[in-house]
């Protein structure tokens, strides 16, 4: 058990580790510090308390922060109700991405653990289709899925290969800085909202002037942010970007809907222009294991989806997707259909993943 009565910030720095360590020694995804309840974490996602902890004190959070956010930063939570930063420990060199909050109860902070290293594909077990998207020159490639589900992991999986295998000039733009890219064949610049720069658009239109091959933005979150990818996509840049959109045409949808109603035709005839690919991954707890496998449901440009874009008649992407095996193409629905043939889901979590109209298949009989 750990005391928080600690009275200086040096104190604060060290119970915050070791309550970190703690979590990822059980395997944790997630750090919870919540003033006035004890440590919790995430494992597999299930929210776990550590139970023989005592609740967690404002103070010593305050503490925390006065030593981590360093005397320019000091009065940003006075400011803002919420604060994004991202933290290396110094000894150990783990990482972790932070979002600080206001509750009911005080201060709270949230940890995610970002590896030391990048993972590779074959770690990820990354459908090998999805390399083609590199191959591209400029463009959109976008990956989606819910809070949770990797989209960073993945895109940084994306940009560690580019990075060995093509000689490019990349730029990421990010909220915070998550995981760390050193130079191989590539030049990396990664810049943080907010330290590097204080708009995400804004920082996507000076990429162009930064002769940039490749930009990751963290996240389309707004019209003028999805308006300057498109447009750097379509001035040669190979743009790759996250949305928390599941599906592909749902992703499509999200893309056009987000503009005033007198703009949507333009965007619809420059979506289907500068749309690559587009990947919807979603983690699935395994079948008798306390882990989780990925599940994928891939898009990518061809002549029938580019059509379907511009005719506003993205309704009938999912058809295209279902057929477009030859050109790398893969439901959502054929991916849980080979987990459940491979007994790897149950037909419980098939159907929570595919709600609609899904029809698991008949298992063989043992």
């Amino acid at each position: 058990m750990l005391r928080y009565m600690k009275k200086d910030a040096a104190d604060a720095v060290e119970i915050v580790k070791a309550l970190k360590e703690r979590a990822l020694d059980l395997g944790a995804s997630d750090i919870f510090l919540s003033a006035g309840s004890k440590p919790s974490c995430r494992i597999n996602n299930k929210t776990i308390f550590f139970d023989d902890e005592p609740p967690v004190t404002n103070a010593l959070l305050e503490f925390y922060l006065m030593a981590q956010l360093g005397a320019e930063n000091q009065g940003v939570l006075k400011d803002r109700t919420e604060y994004d930063f991202a933290i290396s420990s110094e000894d150990s060199g783990k990482r972790f991405r932070a979002n600080v909050f206001w509750q009911m109860g005080g201060l709270s902070i949230v940890f995610r653990y970002i590896p030391e290293v990048v993972p590779s594909f074959e770690q990820l077990n990354l459908p090998n289709q999805i390399k083609k998207a590199l191959d591209y020159k400029n463009g959109l490639v976008l990956v989606t899925g819910a809070m949770g589900s990797g989209k960073s992991t993945t895109l940084a999986s994306l940009v560690d290969l580019i990075n060995k295998n093509y000689h490019k000039h990349i730029v990421t733009i990010e909220d915070p800085i998550e995981f760390i890219h050193h130079n191989e064949l590539s030049l990396i610049e990664q810049r943080e909202l907010e330290i590097h720069t204080k708009d995400f658009s804004k920082a996507i239109r000076s990429c162009l002037r930064q002769a940039a091959d490749v930009i990751l933005v963290g996240e389309l979150r707004n019209l003028e942010t999805i308006q300057a990818a498109i447009t750097a996509a379509e001035t040669g840049a190979l743009v790759l970007g996250t949305l928390h959109t599941n599906g592909a045409t749902g992703a499509v949808n999200r893309l056009i809907d987000v503009f005033p109603s007198d703009q949507q035709n333009q965007i619809r005839t420059q979506l289907a222009d500068v749309l690559r690919c587009v990947v919807w991954q979603t983690l699935l707890p395994l079948k008798n294991e306390n882990k989780r496998v990925a599940a994928f449901e891939i898009l990518f440009q061809n002549y029938a989806v580019s059509s379907l874009i511009r005719d506003n008649k993205t309704f009938q992407l999912d058809s295209v997707i279902e057929t477009g095996q030859m050109d790398g193409m893969v439901s959502m629905k054929k991916t849980i259909e080979w987990l459940l043939s491979n007994d790897l889901i149950t037909q419980d979590v098939a159907h929570r993943t595919l709600p609609q109209d899904f029809t698991a298949p008949s298992m063989p009989q043992q």
